[in-house]
């Protein structure tokens, strides 16, 4: 088992420690509805991606008329 030699500062170890912090989102707005979304991911309120749609959103189903 590692033991250390000598005490580790609070300053190197908060030195250590610097890239740990969480970072911000860099939400960008969708060209098709101006929601904001995450850059280069399908938008989530329209399901368009660079100008098309790739994804049918759901409220285009009508689930009343489906027999179960």
């Amino acid at each position: 088992m590692a033991v250390q030699q000598n005490k580790v500062t609070r300053s190197r170890r908060n030195n250590r420690r610097s890239h740990d912090a969480l970072v911000a989102a860099n939400p960008n707005e969708c060209s098709n509805c101006g929601e904001l979304k995450r850059p280069h991911h399908v938008c989530g309120a329209c399901g368009h991606y660079a100008d098309r749609e790739v994804v049918a959103q759901a409220d285009e189903l009508d689930l009343d008329d489906v027999d179960a």
